[in-house]
């Protein structure tokens, strides 16, 4: 193993928007498995090739969880993935005891049967955008509002607090102050006890109350493990599919040979949302895990309680897999992606996060022929602080 007489940090430069940092390709191909200082300034192992990122994503070697939680390695300062969590011991059977029971509310036969409904939610939103004078913030008008309203709706969660929980749940993201995240956090979870007070109290047709009778009724997760599965159900359930949206408009509208070729076939939507989930980059999509055990991948020895930063972006262009990996292609057949990871913990939203983003890119660009930017792309700004990323903005005219 090569050693660097200092350490890359994260997070990486990158020349724009729609490309990634160069260093992610440079490590790829000469250092896959390498140790990198984090934005929390401590040291973990960054892999960046697509067969080892799918390897470790299913090797149960690596957990959430770590014996030493106080002394472990932080990825970052954010309330969501910043360093260890969950008991150590029993991981494991925890994390299969709650992913069965999230599976029975996020299947995607009941996705699909949500799509009519999310197709509703977005034709009433280009309708509101239509109605406005552009230029136009579609991150404010759309982006921002589509997953939300999805997500409230199927959560239980009441849509007019978005703004108050939208607050807290960015600052809840921030990487690098983590008082401010603890503290937001904090705030998110005691609202989200105040919802299932309420919830015991006037259950309905909801994922809340289906965990509030887990709770009650079968015993099934302790208070904690409710509350925390809550938020961040509401955090996920937004926040990445925000981004999404923000960045394939973006790579739809500075591609217009592709954007062409969507109009002009529509069955190429679902194709169309696979390539925006393997190119978009609203963050660097790194996944932190801690070794459970010695792990030898690669001619490197990851030791048992080491960080491992699983490098999604890099592993969706790694050119071993994908011809021409930083070609934007809606039309590209085979897109074995890792976005929504791979093995045990692939996302259980990852059902949702497709109907709602093909409902979006099956209709926009017909509904909106002559969407354009508002301003140059230079001017375009990441939320760089937070672990999501996204856009700040993006400024659209018609």
């Amino acid at each position: 193993m090569t050693v660097f007489d200092e350490l890359p940090a994260l997070p990486f430069d990158r020349p724009d928007l729609l490309r990634t940092a160069p260093l992610f390709h440079q490590l790829q191909k000469t250092h896959p498995i390498t140790p990198v200082r984090t934005p929390a300034g401590d040291v973990g192992w960054l892999v960046t090739r697509y067969e080892d990122v799918k390897t470790l994503l299913a090797d149960r070697r690596l957990g959430r969880s770590h014996p030493d939680p106080d002394q472990a390695a932080r990825f970052s300062n954010s309330a969501f993935l910043g360093g260890p969590t969950g008991n150590y011991t029993t991981e494991e059977e925890d994390h299969a005891r709650l992913r069965r029971l999230m599976t029975r509310s996020f299947t995607a036969r009941r996705m699909e049967m949500l799509r009519p409904r999310v197709q509703a939610l977005v034709d009433e939103l280009l309708d509101e955008l239509e109605r406005q004078a552009p230029p136009a913030d579609f991150h404010e008008t759309f982006s921002f509002p589509l997953p939300v309203l999805v997500i409230c709706e199927l959560l239980g969660v009441p849509y007019e607090d978005r703004q108050v929980f939208r607050t807290w749940a960015d600052e809840s993201a921030e990487m690098f102050d983590g008082t401010r995240a603890a503290a937001a956090y904090q705030q998110l979870a005691e609202y989200m006890y105040g919802l299932i007070e309420r919830k015991r109290r006037h259950p309905g047709e909801d994922v809340i109350s289906d965990l509030v009778a887990a709770r009650d009724e079968r015993g099934q997760l302790s208070e904690d493990e409710m509350i925390q599965l809550a938020v961040g159900l509401l955090f996920a359930g937004h926040e990445t599919t925000v981004a999404r949206i923000d960045f394939g408009v973006l790579l739809l509208l500075t591609h217009p040979e592709q954007r062409a070729a969507l109009q002009a076939d529509p069955s190429l939507v679902p194709r169309t949302v696979e390539e925006i989930l393997r190119v978009a980059a609203p963050s660097q999509g790194v996944i932190p895990r801690y070794a459970r055990a010695d792990i030898e991948i690669g001619g490197v020895t990851i030791r048992a309680g080491d960080l491992v930063l699983l490098a999604l972006e890099p592993a969706n262009r790694d050119e071993a897999v994908f011809p021409e990996p930083d070609r934007f292609d809606v039309t590209r057949e085979q897109n074995p992606h890792v976005m929504f990871g791979h093995g045990p913990r692939f996302c259980a939203g990852a059902s949702l996060a497709r109907v709602e983003l093909q409902a979006v890119f099956g209709t926009l660009f017909w509904r909106f022929p002559t969407l354009r930017l508002a301003v140059p792309l230079e001017e375009l700004r990441l939320r760089d602080s937070l672990l999501t990323g996204g856009l700040e903005a993006l400024p659209v005219t018609w």
